[in-house]
């Protein structure tokens, strides 16, 4: 088994504090190699290393024939093409996604942007759309400070259900951790519901 794992959250996780999405996100793969024994782990901590946006100087790389680029447009060609063959080659996509103000952060989006690419990873034919990952199971981790599940206010559910179907990933759990802003108590809460759900998901 080939796992990914996303870590996005704007923090990163020291000795157990700071990010709680990918406290729970290590969680899930710890359990995902416990029952898998040699699984193979791949971690991007999006914190430590941020990936660049998608701006004009991306888009024209991506644009540029392949011989025609320069070195600094290779060299960020380069570095999606791995993020995408990573993707390829996975089984299970492992996502820390925190809800910041109401959507995902920046640094997921910088991933998303950076994975989906026309004719590699999605493609548009006779009958529309078709997205070319396939074969995938993905975990969503996403933490909030509020309770915002099933309502208006989280977009990252619905945001994120789109692009993964969109790119070919329907197979999708969602774990949620909430009211971590909301004191004490609903923090412990927050996290045992999380960790019912993980285990449920992994059962």
């Amino acid at each position: 088994m080939n796992i990914l794992q996303i870590n996005s959250s704007a923090r990163r996780l020291h000795d157990g504090q700071g990010s709680v999405s990918t406290l729970l996100a290590n969680e899930v793969v710890a359990g995902l190699v416990a029952r898998n024994p040699g699984a193979k782990t791949t971690v991007h901590d999006l914190a430590a290393n941020p990936l660049p946006p998608m701006d004009e100087a991306t888009l024209g790389a991506l644009f540029t024939p392949g011989e025609q680029r320069s070195t600094d447009q290779q060299a960020r060609v380069a570095l999606n093409d791995s993020l995408i063959g990573e993707l390829q080659a996975a089984d299970v996509i492992v996502l820390a996604a925190p809800m910041i103000n109401f959507g995902v952060s920046s640094q997921l989006k910088n991933w998303i942007d950076a994975v989906a690419r026309a004719g590699v990873t999605f493609r548009y034919g006779a009958n529309g759309p078709e997205g070319l990952v396939t074969g995938k199971k993905v975990i969503v981790v996403t933490t909030r400070g509020g309770v915002h599940r099933g309502q208006p206010t989280d977009n990252v559910v619905p945001y994120l259900k789109v692009t993964l179907g969109f790119l070919g990933m329907t197979d999708v759990d969602f774990i949620y951790a909430e009211g971590l802003n909301m004191g004490p108590e609903a923090t412990a809460q927050g996290l045992a519901g999380a960790r019912a759900e993980i285990a449920s998901v992994l059962a």
